[in-house]
């Protein structure tokens, strides 16, 4: 791919993120084939709408059932398709083979464009290359930092997941953590791994990953829960995914545990935690505006050229620390559902 253009992720990633901020009001509308009420939603946006042709674009990630994370991606990805004029086409799956294959489903309905997130990157090599092949523009979103310019991607839009590992490992240390668990909710995810590893890099105490089945919560509970029991001295439960922080809460009052969870991502729940005090912190990489901007990144890539970040550099979403320092000037976005 020719990525001539100079590079300007400085310049133009904030541009982005204040149109993305801009949109908000949009987060509820529902583009694609989310019938009358889409359609509805779309007219309340007109007054910001694009007059540019009609696209089509392929929103496929690894979301799996019951994660809440990935709602608050796609109002990202349906409010920037809703404002430039974009049917939206979301589809996932958690199995990175089948998740591949949706990827060549949206190449054979001849999207004008793909957004796909590289939880397991080797195994979606294959349909990404067709992709570009057919001459489909493709970015990527929220996992595959490290990998999206090896698979030949235009842009990328997310958090380095290592650099966010090791911040939460120095964040615990200011806490006075001394021993804790990492718990990876599915095994092979490259980007949850790297999280894992970056804690472990910077935390001057102990850790220990412990992997569970995010696809059934009463066991992620029951796994928490004897693991707590079977080691007292654990004082930290580091959690990926704010839906295992909430059981992790859980976990330590079945367990009668002293330890306390920090967490990765929010969602509205899991920010009137943190103000209660059931969660320590959180880690925001901010699902809406990577959302937002892929889909909005396909728009202006269709339409004038336009490279984030030139092609090279990935435009970071985050992380960003959440505790009860600053909740509440999230609180009311987490409240909309859009943080």
């Amino acid at each position: 791919m020719d990525r001539s253009s100079p590079a300007r992720s400085r310049r133009f990633a904030p541009a982005l993120a204040l149109a993305a901020a801009a949109a908000l009001t949009l987060a509820g509308c529902s583009s694609g084939s989310g019938g009358k009420k889409a359609e509805e939603g779309a007219a309340d946006a007109s007054a910001g709408k694009a007059t540019t042709p009609r696209m089509t674009v392929a929103l496929v990630t690894h979301q799996s059932a019951g994660d809440t994370f990935w709602d608050i991606v796609r109002k990202g990805a349906e409010a920037a398709a809703a404002k430039d004029n974009i049917k939206l086409v979301y589809s996932n799956d958690p199995n990175a083979g089948n998740q591949a294959n949706l990827v060549q489903n949206a190449i054979d309905q001849k999207v004008d464009g793909i957004a796909v997130t590289l939880a397991k990157p080797d195994a979606m090599k294959g349909a990404i290359a067709k992709a570009e092949q057919a001459g489909i523009p493709v970015v990527g979103l929220n996992s595959g930092v490290s990998d999206w310019k090896k698979l030949g991607l235009l842009q990328f839009f997310g958090q380095d997941e290592s650099v966010a590992g090791e911040a939460f490992g120095k964040k615990l240390n200011e806490v006075g953590a001394k021993k804790a668990v990492c718990v990876i909710q599915e095994q092979g995810n490259i980007g949850l791994t790297q999280r894992c590893d970056g804690v472990k890099k910077t935390f001057e105490g102990s850790v220990e990953n412990l992997y569970v089945n995010g696809t059934d919560m009463p066991s992620v509970k029951s796994t928490i829960t004897a693991k707590l029991k079977q080691d007292t001295s654990v004082d930290h439960v580091v959690t990926l995914g704010a839906p295992f922080a909430l059981t992790a809460v859980q976990s330590i009052g079945d367990a009668g545990s002293k330890a306390k969870v920090a967490t990765f991502d929010l969602n509205k729940e899991l920010t009137k935690a943190i103000q209660n005090d059931s969660i320590e912190f959180a880690v925001d990489q901010q699902p809406y505006l990577q959302g937002y901007l892929a889909v909005d990144s396909l728009w202006l890539y269709k339409n004038n050229g336009n490279y984030s970040g030139g092609g090279e550099q990935p435009v970071l979403t985050g992380p960003a620390f959440v505790d009860k320092s600053n909740v509440e000037a999230i609180a009311e976005f987490a409240a909309k559902g859009t943080r």
